[in-house]
């Protein structure tokens, strides 16, 4: 059966930064260099379409 509505398939992903620990909230298709907050380690690369994830994902919001 079709959905009458369809659900987005980008999801917001809270991940856990390798270096300092630090938790953050990301976006999984985002279109620039996510660097953690903290220690300024890159979180995720852009590649056009889902994002590369460089960090340990937590949960998927």
């Amino acid at each position: 059966m079709k959905e009458i509505i369809p659900k987005p398939k980008s999801k917001f992903l809270k991940v856990c930064c390798p270096k300092c620990k630090n938790e953050q909230i990301i976006f999984n298709r985002s279109s620039s260099h996510v660097k953690c907050l903290v220690c300024g380690f890159e979180l995720a690369e852009p590649t056009g379409g889902k994002a590369r994830i460089k960090a340990k994902v937590i949960q998927v919001l």
